[in-house]
């Protein structure tokens, strides 16, 4: 059998991530897949960096964590189709998340994957969820 979690274990796990990450995360939405794992090297162009508000995440409940406030920027970097995503400390430097970026059916969801540079976007989905096991 595997391992399973009560639902308040699964929120303290969810809430821990944005613990550990910290106020002010930065989020970057690039081009081409992500590469392996938080530890490689980045990859793909930067489109869009936004900071994200200093309680990015609303407390985790029932097992779901989901976006806090507005993820909007008014200017983004630069033009291409965006495919992934990854979420850093304040510095922008050190990855502690990633996933795929679209306009359904991935981990974030926002307003299009088309961008060009100096419109604006807005990040209209994202919720962890804890498994249980």
């Amino acid at each position: 059998m595997a391992l399973q979690y009560s639902t308040t274990v699964n929120n303290a796990r969810l809430d821990a991530i944005e613990t550990a990450i910290g106020a002010t995360a930065v989020l970057k939405i690039r081009t081409g897949a992500a590469p392996a794992n938080c530890g490689t090297a980045d990859s793909g162009t930067v489109l869009a960096t936004l900071t994200l508000p200093s309680d990015w995440m609303a407390a985790a409940s029932g097992g779901t964590k989901a976006k806090s406030g507005t993820w909007q920027d008014a200017s983004a970097d630069a033009t291409g189709t965006a495919a992934h995503w990854r979420i850093y400390e304040s510095s922008g430097v050190t990855c502690h998340m990633q996933g795929t970026y679209g306009t359904s059916a991935t981990d974030m969801i926002g307003d299009s994957v088309s961008f060009t540079a100096g419109q604006s976007f807005t990040i209209n989905s994202f919720t962890l969820t804890a498994a249980n096991t």
